[in-house]
C-alpha cells in the first residue's frame, strides 16, 4: 500500500497522533490537508481523495475525528480507504467509541496500533 504516514486529526485540523512510516511527509502535511479540505468543502466538490503537489490525501472522517493517509507515491486508493475503515474497527474494538477524547486518553495503544499495521501499511 505504501503510505508514507498516517496522522489522526481533531475538527479543527490539529493533529492529535500521528505515525511516519516512510519519511518522505512531514507534520505540514495535515496543515495542507485542511486547506485543500476547506476548498473542497467551498466548490462542492468533496472526496475522499484529495491530491495536490505531489502528495496524495486520502482520509476518512469518524466521529470527530479524522483519519488521514499521506503518501507520495500511486497507491491503490481504495485499498487505502479499506484500511482505514478497518482501522476504525480495531480502535472501536479496543475504546468502544473513536472519537477525540478516547484517542487522547489511550494515546499509547493508539501508536502501538499503529506500530502493529506498519507491514501492512508499507507493503
Amino acid at each position: 500500500m505504501s503510505v508514507s504516514a498516517i496522522f489522526i486529526l481533531d475538527v479543527k485540523g490539529r493533529v492529535l497522533i500521528h505515525r511516519d512510516y516512510r519519511g518522505d511527509v512531514s507534520t505540514k502535511f495535515a496543515d495542507k490537508f485542511m486547506s485543500k479540505l476547506n476548498e473542497s468543502e467551498d466548490s462542492g466538490k468533496l472526496s475522499p481523495i484529495l491530491h495536490d503537489d505531489g502528495v496524495t490525501y486520502i482520509y476518512l472522517q469518524h466521529s470527530n475525528v479524522y483519519l488521514l493517509a499521506v503518501t507520495r507515491q500511486n497507491v491503490n486508493a481504495t485499498a487505502v480507504v479499506v484500511f482505514l475503515h478497518r482501522l476504525v474497527d480495531v480502535f472501536k474494538h479496543y475504546f468502544e467509541e473513536v472519537e477525540e477524547e478516547s484517542i487522547r486518553d489511550n494515546f499509547v495503544t493508539v501508536y502501538e496500533l499503529m506500530d502493529e499495521v506498519r507491514a501492512y501499511v508499507l507493503t
